[in-house]
């Protein structure tokens, strides 16, 4: 495996934890999501925001595969939500791409989630007025020349996971 490109910066402006991965590849992706995975615990969000294809749902397989769950990945864009319990750990993986708006979220009890478990939203940006101040922001992008690197940018807002961000970024 090619060795992870890791670039960090901090913005004090906002008081953002900011840095990026490249991922050379699919199994990258699922690498950077395993080790992330293996750091978060109940309350923890992470939203997954980035064109089709730009590797949600693969960096989503990795992050499942931390719980032996990378087998029962589906997409949730129809149900919403897809639940998975493991190890006393409630993982929440959400889809909010249909949703006609905010209130939608509402009244499927969407913010009961944030306190049970573990979230994974894609297209989490949609309700990011909803979302509690701690959470993790990846932005997604593929490479204009090659077509099998993508650019993941964290966002860390809420010092504990900053702090879980440092820790990762020195793990892969």
């Amino acid at each position: 495996m090619k060795s992870t490109n890791i670039k960090y910066e901090y913005k004090s402006i906002k008081g953002e934890f900011m840095f990026e991965f490249i991922s050379h590849n699919e199994d990258e992706t699922k690498k950077i999501a395993a080790c992330l995975a293996k750091k978060l615990e109940n309350g923890d969000i992470v939203v997954l925001s980035g064109d089709l294809g730009s590797g949600k749902t693969k960096f989503t397989e990795g992050f499942l595969s931390h719980w032996g769950l990378d087998n029962e990945i589906s997409s949730p864009t129809f149900t919403i939500v897809n639940e998975h319990k493991k190890d006393n750990t409630n993982i929440y993986h959400l889809d909010v791409y249909r949703l006609a708006d905010m209130g939608e979220f509402y009244s499927i009890g969407g913010t009961e989630y944030f306190t049970n478990g573990i979230c994974v939203i894609e297209w989490g940006e949609l309700i990011e007025d909803l979302l509690p101040k701690n959470y993790i922001k990846i932005k997604f992008t593929k490479d204009e020349h090659d077509d099998s690197i993508r650019y993941l940018n964290f966002t860390a807002y809420g010092e504990r996971l900053e702090n879980v961000i440092k820790e990762l970024q020195s793990k892969i």
